[in-house]
Formats: structure tokens, sequence, C-alpha cells
């Protein structure tokens, strides 16, 4: 066999690998994201009008579990940021590979969120939930910090997140968030683990209980 034959020979088992991966995490994202959408229904605030807002993205829907659980605790209001782009599906997360990390530095080429902006001023602390992707909260919360204003308030950012997260995305974030007007900020995560050996939603919550509110954030 020629070198030639040899070089596509590889290169189609090459392709052929990379599609079996794409494939299957879409397989296991829609199926999370079906096992997760009944999960802990939030009740909305009950106390008159808020103090706390919770914005959040999330494809497969372990993002929302977290924001969800965080509106029953805090009494907040919720608000998720939709983005047709990257949802579930193969052509979703060859878009979200792709926009990971290089749409930061062109705030112009940023997605577009629904909604694209909204009136924070009624709240004093705002939770801005996104998953983790190659190491940065993901794009869209990038876009919706972009496009508002924090002035005078409380910032909270909130990952979930399968392996690592960036030290110094998580500070160009914070940077952002400060020179939109934000008066403080705060990160707060929680690792699930691996595709195939993620923790499961119940112990997820059970870390949020444990580590995010064991010096709570006040409205």
């Amino acid at each position: 066999m020629s070198y030639l034959h040899w070089f596509v020979l590889v290169l189609a088992l090459t392709m052929v690998a990379v599609l079996g991966v794409l494939f299957g995490v879409t397989w296991i994202e829609s199926y999370q994201a079906r096992q997760l959408a009944t999960q802990e229904p939030y009740a909305p605030a009950t106390s008159g009008i808020p103090s706390v807002a919770v914005v959040y993205f999330s494809r497969s829907g372990n993002t929302a579990l977290a924001a969800r659980h965080l509106v029953k605790r805090l009494d907040a209001h919720l608000v998720a940021l939709e983005v047709p782009a990257y949802e579930l599906g193969l052509m979703g997360l060859t878009h979200a590979l792709k926009d990971a990390n290089v749409l930061k530095s062109q705030p112009q080429a940023l997605p577009d969120t629904v909604p694209r902006t909204l009136d924070l001023s009624p709240y004093e602390t705002v939770w801005l939930g996104s998953p983790v992707w190659l190491y940065s909260p993901a794009p869209p919360i990038w876009a919706f910090v972009e496009n508002n204003r924090f002035d005078g308030q409380h910032v909270v950012l909130f990952n979930t997140y399968n392996s690592h997260f960036g030290d110094e995305h998580i500070a160009a974030f914070k940077a952002k968030v400060l020179a939109k007007g934000a008066r403080s900020f705060e990160h707060r995560s929680v690792l699930r683990g691996r595709m195939l050996q993620q923790i499961s939603p119940g112990d997820m919550l059970q870390v949020v209980d444990e580590q995010w509110f064991v010096d709570p954030v006040a409205p």
C-alpha cells in the first residue's frame, strides 16, 4: 500500500473517530437534558419584589438545575438566556466548540442572546450562570455582560464544569463585570466530572448547598 493510501486511511479513521465522539457527546447531552428538565422545579419569588436576579445560559441542563436551585434558596427572579446557535444537537455542539474561546476578544462577534438586555436596576445582587467551555465561561454569558450594566451591584458568577476552568478567564470576566459598574464580584463553581463519570444531580445540588452557602452571599 502506498504512502498516499496509508494517509487517506488514517485520515478517514481519524474523521470517523472524531464524528463518533461528537455523536456520543451529543447523545449524552440530550439524555441529560431530558433527565434534568423536570428536576427541582423552582417557585417564583413570593416576597414582593425580589432583590436577587439569577441569569443563566445552559445547554444540557446542569447549569439550569443549579440556577433553579438558587432561585428557591434566594427567593430570586430567574431569567434563562437562549442562543439558537448552541441548541442541543450536533450543529449546536460544533458551534459551541468552535466559539468557546475565540469570541471574547471580539465583542462584536459574540452571539446574540434572548433576551439581549435586561433592566437589572431593581436588584442588589445578580447571579450569572454558565457552563465552562474549554476552560472559560461560555460565550453567551460574556455576551450578556457586554450588553448590560451592573451599576452598584454585587455580581456572582457561577459555573458547572466537567474538568477544569482557567483562572485567567475568570479574572478577565471579573474585570469586564467591574467595568460594567459592579461594586463587587465573586465566583462559585461545581465540578460535575467527566461525561461518563459525572456526579448525580442530587450530589451536585448538595455541593451547591455545602460550598456556595457556607458563607452565603448577602443580597
